[in-house]
């Protein structure tokens, strides 16, 4: 892999990222060269490194709790990069990054429709490396923001009771108290109320508030937030 001595822009800065995050780059490559080089690159950098030389090795490694990105060769031995890189989905893994020693359109394609953040060919510029690793990494931090704020919701919603979850639904479809409370077959003053402790529990600021926390839940696999069955009578 060619080495320049473009490989460390601003390298104060890059060194000040890694003491203040825990931020790591993994590396699959199944090449010793290309590890080692990847690594020193992206080490003088100012970013922390994990090193695997097959995708069996990475799938049994305890990931810490930091934002990271995957940084994943194409051709692998028994699990291909394409392989793992499908294994991932679902599974809230890091961004990741392909590279490959040769240009392949359709693998491109495919990583890319899969949810890859870039796909660099060999010999690697440094300087996009490193920009991508940084990208990555940010889009990682989005994405556990993301998961941490529907985890939130989700404790939030487990302390409704039984009836409250048949009521939100109804509400955040914007029916009337009364139309809900038919639907029911409630008071319309017990739906008032039922209301009112579901804005308290779910810390739901406005009812516009509410409705985006729905439909939060709703997109993550908390059914009952729009069960058909809640709706069905009206």
């Amino acid at each position: 892999m060619r080495r320049t001595n473009s490989c460390n822009p601003e390298p104060s800065r890059w060194n000040k990222r890694a003491e203040e995050s825990a931020e790591v780059a993994y590396i699959i490559d199944d090449d010793t060269a290309v590890r080692e080089a990847l690594t020193g690159l992206l080490h003088a950098s100012g970013v922390q490194v994990v090193s695997f030389g097959s995708a069996a090795d990475y799938l049994k490694h305890q990931r810490t709790d930091s934002s990271a990105c995957l940084i994943l060769d194409l051709q692998l031995p028994e699990i291909s990069g394409l392989e793992l890189q499908r294994k991932l989905i679902g599974g809230w893994g890091p961004p990741i990054i392909f590279i490959s020693g040769r240009g392949d359109i359709r693998s491109t394609v495919q990583a890319m429709k899969a949810g890859a953040i870039e796909f660099l060919t060999k010999p690697i510029n440094p300087e996009v490396l490193v920009a991508t690793v940084i990208a990555a990494f940010e889009r990682d931090r989005l994405n556990r923001e993301k998961r941490a704020d529907v985890a939130a919701l989700q404790e939030r919603f487990s302390l409704l009771s039984p009836r409250e979850r048949e009521v939100l639904p109804l509400v955040v479809r914007g029916l009337l108290n009364k139309q809900s409370a038919a639907v029911l077959g409630i008071t319309e003053v017990t739906l008032q109320i039922h209301r009112s402790r579901i804005m308290q529990k779910m810390l739901a600021d406005s009812f516009a508030d509410l409705v985006r926390m729905a439909e939060k839940l709703r997109t993550t696999g908390c059914d009952n937030v729009s069960s058909p069955e809640a709706t069905r009578n009206f």
